[in-house]
């Protein structure tokens, strides 16, 4: 079995979405989402390998130095699979996205350290 890292990404026209829904509604998602997403994990948790978690402000640091950045990635998560097919069909309709306001998950495989 191979280590995938699964990066759930969001854009801020989707956030701005949810944040106008009626308090209401947006609760109810938030409520069907977390259970969604807990039900998620349980049904692949021999998968799961980190189950992650969100993310916050980014600082990028290049040669130049230092700055604040803006990405879409939103949270993470670590799986293991047979394949890349195999990381990337446990994500299918995933609540980041079915259910809450995120856009997609982004699969890359772990490879392993080069030898020195």
């Amino acid at each position: 079995m191979k280590n995938f890292l699964a990066i759930f990404t969001g854009s801020p026209d989707a956030m701005e979405q949810w944040k106008s829904l009626d308090a209401k509604t947006r609760e109810q998602r938030e409520q069907a989402g977390m259970q969604a997403w807990q039900n998620w994990a349980t049904s692949n948790a021999k998968n799961i390998v980190d189950q992650g978690a969100p993310l916050g402000k980014t600082k990028r640091v290049t040669a130049e130095g230092i700055a604040d950045i803006r990405n879409a990635m939103a949270a993470y998560t670590v799986v293991k699979a047979e394949s890349h097919d195999a990381a990337a069909r446990m994500f299918e309709n995933h609540p980041h996205f079915s259910i809450f306001p995120g856009d997609g998950v982004e699969i890359m495989e772990c490879l392993p350290m080069p030898e020195m």
